[in-house]
């Protein structure tokens, strides 16, 4: 293996590396560009979903560290992704099942036209200077996640907008008269793309002042230390580990696999909870039959482990 490469630091905590990435880039020819990429993942042994659009590329994928280094070194080899950053942690077990790369007309969905962060855009601010930002008196402190997310942990005084989905955002900014009170917008997310995509919304709508942290959360629960930090529970990650916590750790969050939101264990003690099933989530958005379908998914992924096997929906 060749230095170029820049293979990652195997690091304590798990055998696989779990490579977190997007990036805003104009990329017209991004339909051809989706068999050679899900060909070189699938050759390295990669698992997990990218999504490419015209606007860029984003996604979540593990593997092996030289399988990741060779990835990243593929995707860096092409113009429009040259300067691409990502985030790594490590995962005691595979946290996908498969690996797809999906074409799309957003890398991120907030279904809003000419938004382009590649035009406008807040300030970046690293998470050595977040806490300072967020402690200032002037700066409102929003979270752009999804309630699911911001349930198990938030920022300390930050503002839950409480959205099922991120294209509900933009309402809630216009239905938010009050968010023009102070001078300053903080904003957040996991890995920094939504809150990228967020600035510059906020930017188009007339707010100037507006900030967002570089690397979202995963880069803040990294780099700050547990007994400087203003993070409060865990953070919410869209594979199997479900959660991570402050070094990126991995975190003791169960996922209900009929609604795929993260479980409490408040929510492992409710009448409402079977596994695979139900949680208090979902119950009553469930109906019987969909239930019972769940019960049979549950059956099969059992005799699948009997057997040694994985089923492929557990």
């Amino acid at each position: 293996m060749t230095d170029d490469l820049q293979i990652p630091r195997h690091e304590e905590g798990g055998t696989f590396c779990v490579a977190a990435l997007y990036h805003f880039a104009a990329f017209p020819r991004f339909e051809s560009f989706r068999e050679p990429l899900l060909a070189l993942c699938k050759a390295q042994g990669i698992m997990g979903t990218l999504l490419i659009a015209r606007e860029g590329i984003n996604g979540t994928v593990a593997g092996t560290d030289a399988g990741i280094a060779a990835m990243l070194a593929f995707l860096r080899a092409q113009p429009e992704f040259a300067n691409l950053e990502h985030k790594e942690s490590r995962a005691s077990k595979m946290p996908f099942l498969r690996m797809k790369v999906k074409l799309k007309k957003e890398i991120v969905t907030m279904g809003v036209e000419d938004i382009d962060p590649n035009k406008i855009v807040g300030t970046y601010v690293d998470p050595k200077d977040w806490n300072e930002l967020i402690s200032d008196p002037d700066t409102i402190l929003i979270d752009t996640r999804n309630d699911y997310e911001t349930a198990i942990g938030i920022f300390r005084g930050a503002v839950d907008p409480n959205t099922k989905t991120f294209r509900e955002f933009p309402d809630w900014v216009k239905n938010n008269p009050g968010l023009h009170n102070k001078p300053k917008i903080a904003m957040y997310c996991t890995g920094g793309i939504r809150c990228e995509k967020a600035t510059a919304f906020m930017k188009q709508q007339g707010f100037e002042d507006v900030y967002h942290l570089k690397g979202g959360i995963l880069k803040y629960l990294e780099n700050v230390p547990e007994e400087e930090s203003l993070w409060d529970g865990a953070c919410f990650v869209f594979d199997e580990r479900v959660s991570v916590t402050h070094g990126l750790k991995e975190g003791n969050h169960l996922l209900c696999h009929a609604c795929r939101h993260p479980i409490t264990q408040e929510d492992l003690a409710s009448p409402h909870y079977e596994p695979g099933v139900s949680c208090p989530n979902c119950y009553e958005t469930r109906t019987q039959a969909d239930r019972d379908r769940y019960r049979q998914r549950q059956k099969q992924i059992a005799l699948a482990k009997e057997r040694g096997e994985k089923h492929i929906g557990s």
